[in-house]
């Protein structure tokens, strides 16, 4: 094992692999991944894995729009079996939330993203199985859908290690060694890890690292539920994606017979390493209930699993990421807030862009790690929910 390294990266997630991906591809070979447990054993592996571009801001559109070209051209830059399945993708809104829609897709086109909108016929002629009542008007992305995030998670490790990167399973980081103000190396449980850069994307194991560096960004580790409805009926409809936040519910296909539920709904902090990973039994009849008022049949949908898992939010409910100016050569991912595994190429990329060039391509400032410490929490005038949700998709 290596005990120096170019950058060590502290966390194997989507967003760690990410930045391993693109570290590696631009040259790096001394890159060290470190992963207590196993790859995407956290957050991303127990996410919904949305592929989607509907967000309230031009910010987090760019990063999805850009993630979203590169899943659908996974296959040419990593030349194995692509993780993404294109179903398309529905937002859905309350009608008092229409005019938000409205001025969010035109400024989602406005940056380029294939998007449009529907009228709740045009909904139905789309999906005749959908119960469109209450539904004005929503927005229709025919190119996004959803990802296998474990494979998306390994994908991008496999290239990394090609290129030459070390990843290290079962192994805990423990510190971040600082000298002088700056980044010295990385302990854990193995022992030292020397390296001039470190990028943290631990999840929801974030505070124990930042508090001894001094830190706190206010981040909370939420429980967050879905569960798996198999169709009553065979052939199992096809369906697009989606999220209703008039219903406060998420939902995507689960492979040709089922369909994946998540609620806004039932969180609560945790300990990530004492937290329940099952669904439990009081959620079951919510979602039921939630999803079975878009497509009825699902009343009678039979239960085949569900899975709990944790995430990291934010106070403002948007990622914090990029440099941690208080140390030279260290660099941070957090407070995902349950929503970044469909923009982690893009932000993975900016990472490694702002070690090997200086500074990212995008302009990716108003993701800074000091903007609630500038007492400029993000707000989305647009934005349909509230500033704490978060549903893991």
């Amino acid at each position: 094992m290596r005990t120096t390294a170019e950058v060590v990266i502290v966390g194997a997630g989507i967003v760690g692999a990410s930045t391993a991906y693109w570290l590696t591809e631009s040259g790096l070979r001394d890159v060290v991944i470190v992963e207590q447990r196993v790859p995407a054993a956290g957050a991303t592996g127990k996410s919904g894995a949305l592929v989607r571009l509907h967000y309230p801001n031009p910010h987090e559109t760019r990063l999805a729009f850009e993630s979203l070209r590169f899943f659908q051209e996974w296959e040419a830059r990593l030349g194995t079996r692509s993780p993404f399945v294109r179903t398309g993708f529905l937002q859905i809104v309350a009608p008092s939330d229409e005019e938000k829609l409205q001025a969010n897709v035109t400024m989602q086109q406005a940056v380029g993203a294939p998007v449009e909108l529907l009228t709740a016929e045009q909904v139905a002629e789309l999906e005749p199985w959908c119960d469109v009542r209450g539904i004005t008007v929503a927005a229709y992305e025919p190119e996004s859908g959803y990802a296998d995030p474990v494979a998306a998670t390994l994908g991008l490790l496999e290239r990394a290690r090609q290129n030459g990167a070390e990843l290290r399973i079962g192994e805990r980081a423990t510190g971040v060694e600082i000298r002088n103000g700056r980044v010295a190396g990385v302990q854990t449980s193995s022992g030292r890890i020397a390296a001039p850069f470190v990028v943290l994307t631990p999840g929801p194991w974030a505070n124990s690292l930042l508090a001894a560096l001094g830190l706190d960004y206010g981040l909370i580790p939420r429980r967050v539920q879905v569960i798996v409805f198999r169709w009553p009926i065979e052939p199992a409809p096809r369906h697009c994606c989606g999220i209703d936040t008039a219903l406060g519910m998420w939902f995507r296909p689960e492979g040709e017979t089922a369909t994946l539920v998540g609620l806004e709904w039932g969180f609560r902090q945790v300990d990530p390493d004492r937290s329940a990973e099952t669904t439990d039994a009081d959620f079951v009849a919510p979602a039921r209930t939630a999803i079975a008022q878009r497509y009825p049949l699902l009343m009678q949908g039979i239960v085949r699993g569900g899975w709990a898992g944790v995430v990291m939010q934010s106070p403002d409910g948007r990622p914090l990421f990029g440099p941690i100016p208080e140390y030279s050569g260290l660099f941070a991912f957090l407070g995902d807030s349950g929503t970044s595994f469909k923009t982690a190429p893009a932000i993975g990329r900016a990472l490694a862009e702002w070690i090997v060039e200086g500074m990212p391509r995008q302009d990716v400032q108003a993701f800074r790690v000091t903007r609630l410490a500038e007492g400029r929490p993000w707000i989305d005038p647009t934005d349909y929910c509230r500033p704490d949700r978060t549903v893991s998709r």
